[in-house]
């Protein structure tokens, strides 16, 4: 498959540039040529295969020009090891659990996918791979357990002081070996600028041979569309439509549920589902696209007031605010609106959601209010809201606790509250951070 620049189309690569390079030299994102539409029979089907089995069919649509059938069940079978399932609350709504790999967040699919398909790679090419990421909770943890001990790839993750939480931060400041942290006065997009702004320096790339791990890269999408896919085949009868609800911060999940809807996936209705940040549902509402400086939640990791993936969406819609709009609805919630949600969810369900995951609930149980009179349904009891639980709950403590007082802590969390944190103090000029990569 080939991938072409969002800010030209006529620059065109194939799959090992995309991922590898991460970014065009035009600073646009990459994107299919062409997005496959999937045969009907798979679709109607899907029951019948495991989540593995539609892993690897949807791995082998994009990876089929640079591995071979048996490279790319290795590459699925290796990443996509843990399950990702839909639980049922209640009253159309629907939670698909993404937290079941090792950073407990779902991030790592992304992750642990784009760890094997870099290894394959590079493996036979004489260069050593520097990762470059910014993250803004998930990703950060995710990334260092996925590349931890990848031979020939080193790991540099820059995070915001003082906006991830204790359990995030350990995550990904404590495992050593190939995996730098670097902890930056700012927020999560001076982060993820002074990425970009790397990856168009002269210099820094004549040192280093730089990729991302961000939703930037093209290989950090890829597999967010499989549970898209697994999820609907948990969930779909005949006579129900399916919604997705997707917490969104830099908006890469919701743009891989949009990919998996043009390869054939049919559903109904896309919510993006924000805390105070925003910029996209005020977009859907009035048409403008107005960034601005992220402020601080407590569902930090959607702390994202100019989301990369955004262009993407429009590259997805021709541009089109109007087709957009028709797929997709736009909900914005606060902090006091968050924590009322997981008293809620907590009371009326039995089930301890995240501030992520709570944010999306809002959202879900708002649309569901409002689909019989907008959307013309006459029995609202058609409509599935399925909506994405991304990280377990337990890595927001200082959130959950006080609010539902005892949160079992996962021991492969609790394990980390007594390692050494190391990470390299800077602040967010990228005159600072580019004098620290040379020197290092």
């Amino acid at each position: 498959m080939k991938f072409y620049s969002t800010k030209n189309s006529n620059h065109v690569v194939d799959l090992g540039r995309a991922v590898l390079d991460s970014l065009p030299p035009d600073n646009g994102l990459y994107m299919p040529v062409s997005i496959p539409h999937l045969e009907d029979d798979f679709i109607q089907n899907l029951g019948v295969f495991s989540f593995t089995d539609i892993a690897n069919e949807l791995a082998s649509v994009f990876l089929n020009e640079d591995f071979n059938s048996n490279e790319i069940r290795q590459i699925v079978d290796a990443a996509i090891n843990f399950p990702a399932p839909v639980v049922t609350l209640g009253n159309g709504l629907h939670v698909l659990e993404l937290w079941h790999g090792p950073s407990l967040a779902f991030k790592d699919f992304g992750a642990r996918f784009m760890a094997e398909v870099m290894s394959g790679l590079v493996q036979n090419q004489d260069r050593k791979l520097t990762i470059l990421v910014a993250t803004s909770g998930d990703t950060g943890g995710a990334v260092a357990a996925g590349f931890l001990g990848v031979r020939n790839v080193d790991v540099i993750i820059l995070y915001p002081s003082g906006k991830v939480s204790p359990l995030q931060e350990k995550q990904l400041t404590t495992l050593g070996q190939n995996i730098t942290a670097l902890e930056v006065d700012g927020t999560f997009d001076d982060c993820q600028d002074l990425v970009k702004k790397a990856f168009l320096d002269k210099e820094i790339n004549e040192r280093y041979n730089l990729s991302s791990a961000n939703s930037i890269n093209i290989a950090r999408l890829i597999p967010q569309i499989f549970y898209y896919f697994e999820a609907f085949k948990q969930v779909k009868t005949d006579r129900n439509d399916i919604v997705f609800c997707v917490p969104s911060g830099n908006f890469g999940n919701l743009t891989a549920g949009l990919l998996a809807k043009q390869m054939g996936l049919p559903v109904a209705k896309f919510i993006a589902a924000t805390n105070v940040n925003d910029v996209v549902p005020e977009y859907l509402r009035t048409a403008n696209y107005l960034p601005k400086v992220a402020l601080a939640t407590i569902s930090n990791a959607m702390d994202v007031g100019n989301p990369s993936n955004f262009r993407r969406m429009e590259h997805l819609y021709g541009g089109s605010h109007q087709k957009m709009n028709k797929d997709i609805d736009g909900f914005a919630f606060d902090d006091d609106q968050t924590r009322l949600a997981i008293n809620e969810i907590k009371s009326e369900y039995q089930y301890i959601m995240d501030p992520h995951g709570a944010v999306g609930y809002l959202a879900a149980r708002e649309w569901l209010r409002s689909a019989q009179s907008r959307y013309n349904y006459n029995d609202t009891r058609s409509v599935d809201v399925i909506t994405l639980a991304t990280a377990h709950p337990a890595k927001f403590l200082p959130v959950m606790e006080p609010l539902l007082r005892s949160i079992k802590i996962p021991e492969r969390l609790a394990q980390l509250a007594n390692r050494e944190k190391k990470a390299t103090h800077m602040t967010a000029s990228f005159g600072k951070f580019k004098e620290w990569m040379l020197i290092h």
